[in-house]
């Protein structure tokens, strides 16, 4: 069997599975996905300083942490509540909103991360429901009375695992958290103490490329290259031929 009869082969398999890719990746960029999502909070992680951790809320839409300074404070507090959305595929929607209350606590009560459950419930044609899992750190800074800016504590979004998969039919994506703000990539907010911060949190759609589409862009790779060093080939043969045949003519 020549190679190149099995580079030809690869190759029209190729372009069969890459015209059916394409077909499954305009159904795909065709497809709006609408529902409504809600939110629960888990098990959060204690840092290392944290060797008192104090929580409440597990289970439920609002999560507090610290134990409060005084018999008059409270606790930090973040409350997140689900909404309806519509979104087509890379575009940036809404999937939450998020309310976040720092209140001044004892530094040894707190807790470092938090997951986020978000519970999306898919309108048809998807008509599915999904639990997807993510992490939010919790940042308790040193209370300096002279700076407020310096005694705001923050929220990030843990960028680790902002990114969730589902299947819809034969395609698959990710939901992602792109964060704070619809316009840039804010994974952050901050909250001045005994003060609130209202906010949302924002979510993309994107599809993940089918794994045949990669192969077969590594198949043309591997052709196409073949196929230069085959002309490379050839051609240098047809330059060593004429090379001695002039030399035998010279000889004679």
């Amino acid at each position: 069997m020549k190679l190149s009869f099995v580079f030809a082969t690869a190759i029209s398999s190729f372009f069969v599975s890459l015209t059916t890719g394409f077909s499954f990746s305009g159904q795909a960029q065709a497809l709006t996905f609408s529902g409504i999502s809600s939110a629960t909070w888990g098990n959060p992680t204690p840092g290392i300083t944290d060797t008192n951790p104090i929580y409440t809320g597990v289970g439920s839409n609002t999560f507090t942490w610290g134990q409060a300074n005084s018999s008059l404070g409270l606790p930090n507090k973040l409350t997140s509540n689900g909404t309806s959305f519509s979104a087509d595929i890379n575009s940036v929607f809404k999937i939450a909103d998020l309310t976040y209350f720092n209140g001044k606590v004892r530094t040894d009560s707190s807790v470092e991360f938090v997951p986020l459950n978000l519970n999306v419930s898919f309108s048809p044609p998807v008509g599915t429901s999904q639990v997807f899992d993510f992490n939010l750190r919790l940042v308790n800074t040193f209370n300096d009375p002279k700076d407020p800016e310096k005694s705001a504590d923050l929220v990030f979004l843990d960028t680790n695992l902002i990114n969730r998969s589902f299947t819809f039919g034969s395609n698959k994506y990710t939901l992602e958290l792109t964060g704070f703000n619809p316009d840039s990539r804010q994974i952050s907010i901050k909250a001045l103490e005994e003060a609130t911060t209202t906010t949302a949190i924002y979510a993309k759609i994107k599809t993940i490329p089918e794994p045949t589409s990669v192969l077969g862009l590594s198949l043309l790779g591997i052709y196409l290259i073949s196929r230069k060093n085959s002309w490379k080939i050839n051609t240098g043969n047809r330059y060593i031929l004429s090379f001695v045949q002039k030399l035998n003519r010279n000889a004679t």
